[in-house]
């Protein structure tokens, strides 16, 4: 027997489908010409599967204060934060998130995953409850687990589903309730407001992850929570750079007096290697051009909705019936049509991605679309037109 064995199902899942001109397992972004647009074998392309939702990996301000961090600290620290490993940049930049969301105290970690993954392993206990949605992502999960708490998992987005299950919880127990913004593959909001009210009314301390709003939800760019109003509701937010702010890392930031213990309990934050100074002084320099981006953030808006009318007048079936983010999700039948329409629509010259089980909720076989700021509106008409042709090719019938 051998330790791999476990995988042959899924090695054969992927030997099964028909690719024959690409693999999106192995794409290779040759040559990085803009926000929106790669050289993908060779091919020009438009790019609308990434998460630079802000257009912020070329953003000026944040090249420029990478390229001088690289010249005054190096390439790295070589170590952890409780070690060697924390510079002023780090500082600065917890400093600066932390006045983003108007809050005492911020942890920056070395990815968003790890965010997560220190931030409610820490929180949970082995006689404490941890509250999640059931389509949550997998560090959320997986931070879950390492905790030792009690997982107890309520239907998507679904209130009075998660209410039941509060009820069933021994009063007095620890609770924590952990719930996303926004969803990154169906690209669906949270009922934020409601979700953080039923909790508190449980006594849950309550964590909201960010990642796929930040940036662009709210007049500042914080969030859902922003947006909705319910920032007061909300103890710890975690939060990530590898979508709006265009760079890699994570943070958690919170009004909690006691959040700085987390520094010496949390371990993905002592036994991780921290951001390289040049990351550091990016993100931080991203974070404050957000913080002034209120038209790019109107764009982004436009774009998203023009996206989503665009592909639903065509026919397309849409897991959202408006634009609720700038994620699109266009519903496919099955992996065999789902690997021949994204493998035929990369040939026409657009990147999305395509995702499937266990990544989407349900079974689910998507073309996950994603805009971003700096899409033009030819742009935004030439996916949508490559859409169409694509399926005229591959012979998907589109709702009339």
């Amino acid at each position: 027997m051998d330790l791999l064995d476990k995988f042959d199902a899924t090695t054969a899942l992927r030997d099964s489908l028909p690719f024959t001109k690409a693999d999106p397992f192995t794409v290779v972004m040759d040559e990085i010409i803009s926000e929106t647009e790669a050289m993908i074998g060779g091919r020009h392309t438009i790019l609308a599967g990434t998460n630079n939702y802000m257009g912020m990996t070329f953003n000026q301000e944040a090249i420029k204060a990478a390229k001088d961090a690289l010249d005054k600290f190096g390439t790295g620290t070589t170590g952890s934060r409780v070690l060697n490993g924390t510079y002023g940049g780090h500082k600065a930049l917890e400093a600066t998130i932390a006045d983003f969301y108007g809050m005492d105290h911020c942890m920056v970690f070395s990815t968003g995953y790890q965010a997560n993954l220190g931030l409610i392993s820490a929180l949970g206990g082995k006689d404490d409850y941890i509250i999640i949605d059931a389509d949550s992502h997998a560090s959320i999960y997986d931070g879950c687990t390492m905790s030792n708490a009690t997982i107890v998992r309520f239907k998507h987005n679904d209130v009075a589903h998660m209410e039941k299950r509060l009820k069933r919880i021994p009063e007095g127990a620890n609770k924590l309730l952990v719930v996303e913004g926004m969803y990154s593959m169906l690209g669906d909001a949270a009922p934020l407001k409601e979700l953080l009210e039923v909790g508190k009314k449980y006594g849950c301390m309550t964590l909201v992850d960010e990642a796929h709003s930040m940036g662009f939800c709210g007049e500042k760019g914080r969030g859902i929570a922003e947006e909705l109003d319910v920032e007061h509701l909300v103890d710890f937010f975690v939060g990530t750079f590898s979508k709006s702010v265009g760079t890699v890392g994570g943070f958690a930031v919170s009004n909690h007096p006691k959040f700085d213990v987390l520094r010496y309990v949390s371990r993905p934050y002592i036994f991780t290697a921290s951001l390289p100074p040049s990351v550091v002084a990016s993100a931080t320099a991203a974070i404050k051009a957000i913080s002034r981006s209120g038209n790019r953030r109107a764009h982004l808006w436009e774009n998203a909705r023009s996206l989503h009318a665009g592909l639903k007048k065509a026919g397309f079936n849409l897991c959202t019936e408006t634009a609720e983010s700038p994620i699109i999700a266009v519903h496919l039948p099955d992996p065999m049509m789902g690997t021949k329409f994204w493998e035929q629509l990369l040939m026409e010259g657009v990147y999305v991605n395509m995702a499937a089980p266990p990544a989407t909720p349900a079974g689910m076989f998507l073309m996950r679309v994603s805009v971003c700021a700096q899409h033009t509106s030819d742009q935004i008409n030439e996916i949508i037109k490559r859409f169409i042709t694509t399926a005229e090719k591959v012979g998907l019938t589109l709702n009339p």
